[in-house]
């Protein structure tokens, strides 16, 4: 495998969701637009749950609506990520190996991202990710020097001004969604506000 690149939306969104749920496991699927083949791009995320992590029937059904969506919108489901519950524990359980395997039987260059909670503060000089690739038949750690977020700090300021503005309160989840279907779990409204930070009319990138 060669690069993985996270985009600041992407990025933006599993901060925010982990930040939504500061004492609890959450979870997520990655995904990209760019053409199968080469270095991997993760475009945006789908933040899953934020209860039961493990419970199959519900990720199942995430999963399914995902891909449809996935199809009507020129999308591919590129991968996973985790934030454990322990800050300090970044390793992937069980959980997220199972769901980056269910993942990786459709998409052979899959990845898993492990988001590091004690990197997880305004400042931090690198993203606080841990990445996993599948090798020689199990998930294995890559080398970090691969993995690619353009404009770091520009990235950072503008998480820490959503997460200033209180912006996670907008993250739906699809636990969220489950439980009052008139949520929005595509998140187009907070991806239209981060879209519109990122802009290079804001200075952004």
């Amino acid at each position: 495998m060669g690069e993985v690149e996270l985009s600041c939306l992407a990025y933006a969104k599993m901060y925010l969701h982990a930040s939504q749920f500061p004492r609890c496991s959450v979870n997520g699927l990655l995904l990209s637009s760019s053409p199968a083949g080469g270095d991997v791009c993760i475009t945006d995320c789908v933040p899953l749950l934020h209860t039961h992590l493990s419970l199959a029937p519900i990720t199942q059904l995430a999963l399914t609506q995902v891909d449809a969506w996935c199809s009507q919108t020129h999308q591919r489901i590129m991968g996973y990520y985790q934030a454990n519950a322990c800050v300090s524990d970044s390793s992937p359980t069980p959980c997220a190996l199972k769901i980056a395997e269910k993942i990786f039987e459709q998409c052979n260059n899959a990845v898993l991202l492990m988001i590091d909670g004690e990197k997880m503060f305004p400042g931090c000089r690198v993203p606080p990710i841990v990445m996993y690739e599948r090798k020689d038949a199990r998930w294995a750690l890559k080398d970090k020097h691969t993995i690619m977020l353009r404009q770091w700090e520009e990235t950072c300021a503008i998480v820490n001004q959503l997460f200033s503005s209180g912006d996670q309160a907008l993250l739906v989840d699809f636990d969220s969604h489950l439980d009052d279907i008139t949520k929005d779990w595509t998140n187009q409204k907070l991806n239209a506000k981060i879209m519109e930070l990122i802009s290079p009319a804001n200075g952004n990138v």
